[in-house]
Parts: structure tokens; sequence; C-alpha cells
């Protein structure tokens, strides 16, 4: 009699936060640990979107800007010291704006 309600009462709590088909992200957090994993996974998100827009935007550029109809003879560029720049800091501010919060 007992064991089966307590086995009735874990089998209602333990199906509470079951995983539901087609669920997108994650289940409610039971412990503040996992809602730190979720909140920094929601952090990460939002800089991968950032960088996936910049570098698309940056390819559609150079692609519509950098074609055979417009430019027929392409020029030789010697020297990219802001692009090179940019590529070496940009990165590494994203992870200082990543590491902070964490």
């Amino acid at each position: 009699m007992i064991q089966s309600s307590l086995s009735c009462r874990f089998l209602t709590i333990a199906l509470c936060d079951a995983a539901e088909p087609w669920q997108l992200g994650s289940q409610d957090a039971a412990t503040p640990m996992m809602q730190g994993i979720i909140d920094l996974h929601h952090d990460i998100f939002f800089f991968l979107i950032l960088i996936l827009v910049f570098v698309s935007r940056m390819l559609v550029r150079a692609l519509w800007h950098f074609n055979e109809q417009t430019n027929p003879i392409p020029q030789r560029i010697v020297h990219g010291t802001t692009i090179e720049i940019i590529r070496t800091i940009f990165p590494s501010v994203i992870l200082l704006f990543i590491a902070i919060p964490s």
C-alpha cells in the first residue's frame, strides 16, 4: 500500500517536466547551475547571431562589388592592415564580452 502510494507520487512528480515532442530549447532548469548554463547558452547564441550577420554581410558585399562585370581586371591588394587589425581585435572583444558575465 505504502509502496504503491510512493510510486504513484514519484511518477506524477517525475513526469511534470518531461521533454515534449518537437520541443525547442532546454527543459526548465531544476537547479541554479542549470539556469546559469542556459543563460550562458543564450548569451553565446546572441553573439553567434551577431557574428553570422556580420560575416554574411561582408561576404555578400564582397561578392556584389568584386565580380567580373564591374571589375574585369582585378586589382592587386598588397597590404590589408585595417582588415588584419579588425580580424584580430574583433574575436578577442567578443570573447571578452562572453567571459565577463560568466
